[in-house]
């Protein structure tokens, strides 16, 4: 049987820990016979997991013969991970295990040199720190995971389970894993990568420079803004404005209007039912178009499927 061994630091997150434990430990084969022996283990035998503690029944050893290990993230993505686990996880890879993370779990695997050279997935608000930590690792902040063969990562929380998901699949077929995702009432594909679900806030700080300007810009978003329009009224040529931008923003005039613009429609997509056609036009895209393939690239999925997946009732 396919064994698991979902590796348990201290901090370990609950939900990372679990969501390995449910989606494998609940696999079931056509003929009604497990999918996975799933194991957890530590370096310790007891662990702490937020506000509770986790006595763990398996050592690193069954590291060694796992067929797949899983790293969930820890509460300090940041802290130093023991020696002995780095070395076990190092051993494990060249055993021939899979080896997937869990969020902030890319951390540790990351650590151990194993994701050099590949692409790789954590949540969105660490991505940063990930590339900064590990510039060989080629940090994806888009995407809900990463599959590079034997190592896999994933965005945070609810990825997770869309990376154990993907794992059922490649081992046991489509049909085992959309009945594992019932069971866990989650869709086998979800349209989109994690960027649907940022918030892209301005991300000048309060009193910058062009703070006036931005706000200026929030007000008339709706108006179809050229850089020149933009650079007028800043009072400055379209060249300084650029680099001023790139200086306090991370990004051009036009693509900060644009994340404007989809931010809007992303509420009103969430909050009314008007067509697609008519958000377009209130948040200021001159076509349907030009609104569905800006959309579909800032949020990497379509206006209608996100409104599907983030609609209320």
């Amino acid at each position: 049987m396919h064994t698991v061994a979902v590796l348990a630091l201290d901090s370990v997150v609950p939900f990372d820990l679990s969501t390995p434990m449910e989606v494998f430990g609940r696999t079931r084969l056509p003929d009604g016979s497990a999918g996975y022996r799933v194991l957890v283990c530590a370096a310790t035998p007891t662990v702490t997991a937020g506000a509770f503690s986790i006595a763990v029944p398996w050592g690193l050893d069954v590291l060694a013969d796992a067929d797949t290990v899983i790293v969930p993230g820890v509460s300090d993505p940041g802290a130093a991970t023991p020696p002995a686990v780095l070395d076990s996880l190092r051993a494990a890879a060249a055993n021939g295990a899979r080896i997937a993370s869990i969020c902030g779990g890319a951390f540790t695997l990351a650590a151990t040199g194993l994701l050099d050279g590949h692409r790789a997935a954590t949540h969105w608000v660490a991505t940063d720190q990930l590339a900064a930590r590990h510039p060989r690792v080629r940090v994806d902040p888009n995407v809900l995971y990463v599959d590079n063969g034997q190592f896999l990562t994933s965005a945070g929380a609810a990825a997770g389970l869309d990376l154990c998901l993907h794992l059922v699949r490649r081992d046991h077929g489509a049909a085992v894993a959309a009945e594992t995702g019932r069971l866990s009432v989650m869709p086998l594909e979800r349209a989109g990568g994690q960027a649907q679900f940022i918030t892209h806030e301005p991300p000048a700080p309060e009193g910058a420079t062009l703070e006036p300007l931005l706000a200026w810009m929030r007000d008339n978003s709706r108006r179809e803004l050229t850089l020149a329009d933009i650079a007028r009224h800043a009072g400055m040529s379209t060249r300084t404005l650029n680099r001023r931008f790139r200086d306090q923003t991370g990004t051009t005039p036009l693509r900060w209007l644009h994340r404007v613009r989809v931010h809007r429609a992303q509420h009103l997509l969430e909050t009314t039912a008007q067509p697609v056609d008519r958000v377009a036009t209130q948040v200021g895209f001159g076509s349907t178009t030009a609104f569905r393939d800006r959309f579909k690239r800032i949020t990497g999925t379509s206006p209608q499927a996100y409104r599907r997946s983030f609609r209320g009732g």
